[in-house]
């Protein structure tokens, strides 16, 4: 068999090179990208500046406000957004959620269908005590490989059905690509049907219940990251996330650092 180019699927090849170059992966198994064309998908990612500096994402703050998206706050503020993924019950919620009320922080807890239908209880008892709970899709699909506007906004829409079932509350409009995935033309879709997509500016390795982080490890890289606005992404079925909680609140709150909540991301356009 032979191939056959010509000067026109040459540029294709070398313009494939320079995207798939532009997606790269690090040691720490966070990707990078250049630049984000509407159907490619890409996993969001971060390069960290020196300590306290704010983390460069895959779009620019600037270019996801087009889509009305979001990854960090006001880098001039010591405010911090503290978030919670869930897509099942791991048993440390209720510890999470304590700690929260003991501090008087509130949280967004980005949470899947199966989680809703599975512990109506425990995301009652988060609307009670403040938290809001953002959607973060039904199913858990990698979002970025649906082109179909009708299939995007049935997975949006199912989670909000959950969600008001158990609730009798219509959810805040805060969506979170499940594992991070996306392209522009998933952040044109979410605002679209009334949402506004939440990144995020600091996280660290904690959803691998198998190989937890040890504690003060994980203290450590958490506070030499923080920085202003940060948009703090956790896992609430992490066992080091419950008991590690206390001790990062009180070192936030050591630090001068206050809570915001996302939807207020954003409204004053000023991030």
């Amino acid at each position: 068999m032979y191939l056959i180019f010509n000067k026109k699927s040459i540029a294709a090849v070398l313009s494939a090179v320079i995207l798939f170059a532009a997606v790269i992966v690090s040691g720490s198994g966070i990707r990078y990208a250049l630049s984000v064309p509407a159907s490619s998908s890409v996993s969001w990612g971060l390069s960290f500046p020196p300590e306290g500096g704010t983390p460069k994402g895959n779009l620019p703050a600037e270019e996801l406000k087009k889509y009305n998206a979001f990854y960090v706050g006001d880098t001039n503020k010591k405010q911090l957004y503290l978030t919670f993924d869930a897509g099942y019950e791991n048993g440390f919620t209720p510890a999470i959620l304590k700690t929260l009320k003991d501090h008087g922080v509130k949280a967004t807890f980005f949470l899947v269908g199966n989680y809703i239908r599975t512990e109506p209880e425990l995301v009652r008892q988060m609307i009670k005590d403040g938290h809001t709970v953002g959607n973060h899709t039904y199913s858990h699909p990698d979002m970025s490989a649906i082109s179909d506007p009708e299939a995007f906004r049935k997975e949006l829409c199912e989670l909000e059905d959950a969600f008001e079932e158990v609730t009798g509350k219509k959810p805040d409009r805060l969506y979170r690509p499940p594992q991070g995935k996306f392209s522009t033309g998933n952040l044109e879709a979410a605002e679209k049907n009334g949402y506004k997509t939440i990144f995020w500016s600091l996280a660290y390795a904690d959803w691998d219940n198998n190989d937890q982080p040890d504690e003060d490890a994980a203290i450590n890289k958490l506070m030499e990251r923080t920085h202003n606005g940060a948009v703090i992404l956790l896992h609430s079925t992490s066992k080091t996330n419950s008991l590690i909680l206390d001790r990062l609140l009180t070192r936030w709150e050591e630090e001068g650092y206050t809570f915001g909540e996302l939807k207020e991301l954003g409204n004053g356009r000023n991030e």
